[in-house]
């Protein structure tokens, strides 16, 4: 029987698969043994070619060019010494007499299945393939994977998927961003996910903008059985606009006795929080240590990756198969001190049922989970990511935590103070995970026992003056929820449930988007904030509303996923992509004039004199056409 093949995405992950495999020997580029050949990718090894390398029309930015169309965008090895040589024996690998079928081992997901298709097919291999399927990189899980390989053909759609995916990215990119950068003369990037998301942004920063501060002010008593209350109207409003409205009520009540007009009590549930996706994690560890969604990211590859002791990090799902519940027990009897004293107890221990184990609710990978291996040597960081997903994975199956939340209503002279005040009666899942934010004001107090009908003596009450406050700015945490959240930005009602299932971006690419707003000058952090620059503003201003809606990309995100699923005809999703990349050209020669600051110019190698260097004036205005370098279009 022939050779199996085995494709990797990255070296680190080959040397794991051929460790399981048995294909210890060394080869070139490549690990051999037990009927395995086992190679690997270096991530993409195949690009699609610039505009200038399949018409030489295209190299220089010119209007007279645009739209950029071309029946199809063809591929070339990426121009890295490393990508040429490292094709160069996958190649040879592939095609090699001995070599029967091909098993795509590249990451689990839409863009994994673009890097191996795309090597696959410049190779010019035609063997069978199959595919690995795999949410953990344990000896176990690569071992399962191998024993349940599916025909590749089964992936045909998720491929389709991401080949549109990448050219209409490309399309759009290379024709936005060159029409923009012609009719401004500076250097723009234009994106179907970057610009809805530096429009989020510039919304919030016109929001706060245009926010006109009112001063109002509340009155607050504090009664003789030690409890504090704040004057509420017959609304149940607690501002007043005037000091002197305030004054009046403060005076009338300051040393009076008074009562207890009403007390009630309610009993609350908090459920735990569902398992992490990479973005809620990514939320929450910038919420918490002010790591950025790129930072959290690789932090959570190399856990998976490296450590072996998370599960696969790019996920947009929070939950686990059913068939996962006896490893969920494994994973809990392996943990180390001190999350093991933390383990539940089987009479403690809540069914967390759907909330945590639902089939109907798993996309391409379940949700990130510890996969038992012990961490061994972290970084600090690591183990701060670690330590999250195995605290969320412990809370989930505890009990709820139950709090009583008490109201009171205090009556001096007529007017009323509100008072509440919250008791924990079962931390529940808070016990191994405690709240990220702290109780609000009014219900950091712990009330006394108090009647109906009590005295209670108004014993202090002052009057505090306040000030409305703006919208606060995005932090990559409320960016990050606002992008997963994307749909309640848009009118239309099917686009907003596209939009709840995508968002703009996916788990895996909103980090990059983020840093490729900062890298090419539209955004920039201060502190823990992110806000627009003057250049993001601007082109937000000028760009027309369908590339800054979140719409368009519901409708993009729309037609991917049918055609992921078979239901849209590939040819036909690209045909809109072009009408749109001529709609795009239009607008930006149509577009109001501003004044951005001028695209950067070559520097010439070496001074010359200037009757030598003079060019010229029409070659001098076709040197005006010229970007440098075109900008990098976004995933």
């Amino acid at each position: 029987m022939g050779w199996t093949c085995v494709l990797a995405e990255k070296p680190s992950v080959a040397r794991d698969i051929a460790r399981v495999l048995g294909a210890r020997e060394a080869g070139e580029g490549c690990l051999k043994g037990s009927g395995y050949v086992v190679t690997w990718a270096l991530g993409h090894l195949i690009t699609q070619c610039n505009p200038d390398e399949i018409d030489p029309r295209w190299k220089a930015w010119r209007r007279d060019t645009l739209p950029i169309l071309p029946e199809e965008i063809p591929l070339k090895v990426v121009p890295t010494a490393a990508a040429r040589k490292q094709f160069a024996l996958v190649k040879k690998i592939l095609n090699a007499p001995q070599v029967e079928r091909i098993v795509c081992a590249t990451d689990a997901g839409r863009e994994g299945e673009l890097i191996f298709r795309r090597i696959y097919a410049f190779a010019r291999c035609r063997k069978p393939v199959f595919r690995l399927w795999i949410s953990s990189m344990t000896e176990e899980a690569i071992a399962e994977g191998f024993a349940r390989l599916r025909e590749g053909a089964a992936y045909d759609g998720l491929y389709a998927s991401a080949l549109c995916r990448s050219e209409a990215d490309w399309l759009v990119g290379m024709n936005g961003s060159r029409a923009f950068t012609l009719r401004y003369d500076s250097l723009l990037s234009v994106g179907r996910v970057q610009t809805p998301t530096l429009s989020l942004l510039v919304q919030r920063a016109r929001e706060i903008e245009r926010f006109v501060p009112e001063d109002y002010f509340e009155v607050c008593a504090r009664f003789s059985p030690g409890y504090k209350g704040t004057y509420v109207d017959a609304q149940g409003k607690t501002r007043l606009k005037t000091r002197e409205e305030a004054e009046q009520v403060a005076q009338a009540v300051r040393g009076r006795e008074g009562f207890v007009e009403r007390v009630e009590s309610a009993r609350q549930s908090q459920m735990p929080p569902l398992l992490y996706d990479l973005t809620t994690l990514q939320r929450e560890a910038n919420a918490r240590y002010g790591l950025t969604a790129q930072a959290t990211l690789d932090l959570a590859q190399a856990l998976y990756e490296k450590h072996k002791v998370l599960t696969y990090p790019r996920t947009d799902s929070r939950h686990l198969p059913h068939d996962m519940r006896p490893k969920v027990q494994k994973v809990f009897q392996s943990l180390p001190e001190p999350y093991r004293e933390w383990v539940p107890a089987p009479e403690r221990a809540a069914d967390p049922g759907k909330r945590v184990f639902d089939d109907a609710k798993i996309t391409d990978h379940h949700a990130i989970v510890p996969t038992g291996r012990a961490p061994g040597s972290l970084t600090e960081n690591e183990r701060r990511i670690f330590d999250l997903v195995v605290r969320q994975l412990l809370a989930a199956f505890y009990p709820p935590m139950v709090s009583e939340t008490v109201t009171v209503l205090t009556n001096v002279e007529g007017r009323r103070f509100r008072s509440v005040g919250k008791t924990i009666l079962d931390p529940g899942w808070q016990a191994v995970k405690p709240p990220l934010k702290p109780r609000a004001a009014e219900e950091e107090q712990t009330l006394p026992a108090l009647s109906q009908g009590q005295q209670a003596r108004a014993e202090r009450a002052d009057v505090l003056a306040k000030r409305t406050e703006p919208p606060k700015p995005y932090t990559e945490n409320t960016l990050l929820a606002a992008m997963e959240n994307a749909g309640r930005f848009v009118e239309d009602e099917e686009l907003r449930r596209q939009l709840k299932d995508r968002g703009l971006g996916t788990p895996a690419t909103r980090a990059a988007i983020l840093e490729r707003l900062i890298e090419v000058g539209y955004v920039q952090r201060a502190k823990k904030s992110l806000l627009p620059t003057e250049k993001g503003k601007l082109l937000i201003s000028v760009v027309p509303e369908p590339l800054a809606s979140p719409e368009t990309t519901g409708r993009w995100e729309k037609g991917l996923a049918d055609i992921a699923r078979g239901q849209m005809d590939p040819a036909r999703f690209m045909d809109s992509i072009r009408r749109y990349c001529a709609f795009l050209c239009a607008a930006a020669d149509s577009a109001p004039p501003a004044a951005f600051p001028p695209a950067p110019r070559p520097k010439a190698a070496r001074k010359r004199p200037a009757a030598k260097s003079a060019a010229p004036a029409k070659k001098a205005a076709a040197r005006r056409t010229r970007a440098p370098r075109a900008p990098k279009t976004d995933t």
